[in-house]
């Protein structure tokens, strides 16, 4: 396989499962070294070893990726193990459910603290050191298909989503003179170990609603990310790539099992 991100030194946060444990997998597949990131740090150990288990090529660090403080450590964590920092992959996020009218102020701080404040902070900190290290570099923020279209039970959450949209392209004025590419993925129905456990019937209900006839793997979404922060994206800028099979042009919702 191409080792085309060979010597690159990528940090992903919420990375222990799903779409980001597959991006990473896959960056070291490819050649990069990887700074993992999970709140849970038995999540992030195994997640690691998993990908290499003598470490050389990927390193865990455990915390909460809401935390501006916490990020900062992570960025020099990272220098003080790999020397630089070329990508940066905000896949760190909460999914909370509930209606306009009884969404609570509690959930509403969570998800925004953690969808919107880690993001905007990962960015932040990693463009400070991109730029001070005049190399350049990719950073990803991690959308969602509701943030292009409503999806009943999930407006605070298509509102945050589409904040990271806005993001990506309103940092294209500062960064891109420092040879910073700044995107977003917008996965829709996507099948991990979550999305699976919070409803048995989710693949064959998404498949149903999906005009594609299938949910997405997360190798689906991965591969689109590792396109946005390869070099063949090194005129791709500002923009959100949609990955959901066609769902946001229908936009037709299935009934589910939503969770508490």
């Amino acid at each position: 396989m191409e080792k085309e991100f060979a010597g690159k030194v990528a940090v992903a946060t919420g990375a222990g499962i799903g779409i980001g444990y597959e991006i990473c997998r896959s960056l070291v597949e490819r050649g990069s070294l990887v700074v993992l990131n999970d709140l849970d740090a038995s999540v992030a150990t195994e997640a690691a070893s998993k990908i290499d288990s003598e470490c050389r090529s990927t390193i865990a660090i455990p915390g909460d990726a809401s935390d501006p403080q916490f990020i900062d450590s992570l960025f020099e964590t990272a220098l003080d193990r790999f020397g630089h920092i070329d990508i940066a992959i905000a896949n760190a996020g909460i999914t909370t459910y509930g209606s306009f009218l009884d969404y609570t102020v509690e959930k509403f701080r969570k998800l925004v603290a953690l969808n919107l404040q880690g993001s905007f902070f990962l960015a932040q900190g990693a463009a400070k050191r991109m730029r001070e290290q005049d190399t350049g570099g990719k950073i990803l923020f991690m959308s969602s298909a509701t943030g292009h279209q409503s999806h009943p039970s999930l407006v605070p959450y298509g509102m945050t989503k589409a904040a990271l949209r806005m993001l990506a392209k309103g940092s294209v004025g500062e960064l891109s003179q420092y040879g910073i590419n700044v995107n977003a993925i917008s996965p829709g129905a996507v099948l991990t170990e979550r999305t699976m456990g919070d409803d048995p019937n989710f693949e064959e209900s998404w498949g149903q609603a999906t005009p594609l006839g299938k949910p997405a793997t997360v190798k689906d979404v991965a591969n689109a990310a590792l396109f946005l922060i390869s070099e063949k994206a090194r005129h791709i800028t500002g923009q959100t790539l949609l990955v959901d099979g066609g769902w946001a042009s229908t936009s037709y919702v299935p009934d589910l099992q939503i969770p508490d």
